[in-house]
């Protein structure tokens, strides 16, 4: 009990600093805009007359790929580089309540940018007759997209002081793991490789599991994927600050 109450104290207190400084705000308006844009002017949502938001989630991955590591990069880098890391380390918590208590601050965070593209999904129920079903599951796909996203990031700015590596090392990272499922990469794959080490590289594709949520199925094996990606994660992160904290 005592160890869910030192993950809630890190959390909420993770999750106040977001809306103290202007991050959050800033993050979320880029986050709406950007989506907003691409949804219904980049990919001319009103000319292609289907009610659906396939053009939302079909750009969700990209605009992840660039937001979430940017508002994430300083998590563990700024602690390191202000020295606060040391004093959190030697609090009467483990490093692993550290690590849960700040991914679940920011996962919640990420939560609350889906949940305020609701505009959305009230826009295409008004011109027309979508599958909520598919809509939601989809939701539930991107937002464990986002916590392999975001854990990724807890990873590399760990490694780091610099918030700008940390940035562009999680970016190179999570956009590896986007290319892994795109047709022209596995046709190239298949080309020079067998074709089991394409089929091996195409399952750790975070776009390979995220299809299946696209079209509203809830697949186990891409539940377990995203979950179990974000537990290597947050695992190695914590294989990192006991190094740091041992040395």
């Amino acid at each position: 009990m005592c160890k869910l109450r030192n993950t809630w104290v890190i959390m909420k207190r993770e999750l106040q600093s977001y809306f103290e400084s202007p991050v959050a705000y800033v993050f979320l308006v880029v986050f709406l805009v950007l989506t907003g844009f691409l949804t219904f002017s980049w990919t001319q949502f009103f000319e292609r007359q289907v009610a659906d938001l396939e053009p939302f989630f079909f750009w969700l991955p990209i605009v992840f790929l660039l937001l979430v590591p940017a508002a994430t990069m300083g998590l563990w880098a700024e602690e390191r580089r202000t020295g606060t890391i040391e004093l959190l380390l030697t609090m009467p918590i483990t490093a692993w309540q550290a690590i849960v208590g700040k991914f679940l601050a920011s996962w919640l965070f990420l939560a609350l940018c889906l949940v305020l593209t609701f505009p959305m999904v009230i826009t295409v129920n008004y011109l027309g007759s979508p599958d909520n079903g598919v809509i939601f599951t989809a939701y539930v796909g991107s937002w464990l997209m986002a916590g392999a996203y975001l854990a990724i990031s807890c990873v590399t700015s760990a490694l780091t002081r610099s918030q700008v590596v940390s940035f562009i090392i999680s970016v190179m990272v999570c956009l590896f793991l986007i290319l892994a499922g795109y047709p022209p990469v596995i046709n190239v794959l298949e080309q020079f490789a067998s074709s089991r080490l394409a089929d091996f590289v195409t399952s750790f594709s975070v776009m390979t599991h995220f299809e299946g949520f696209q079209k509203g199925v809830l697949d186990s094996r891409d539940i377990i994927f995203f979950l179990s990606m974000i537990g290597f994660s947050l695992f190695t992160t914590s294989v990192i600050l006991r190094t740091h904290r041992a040395g």
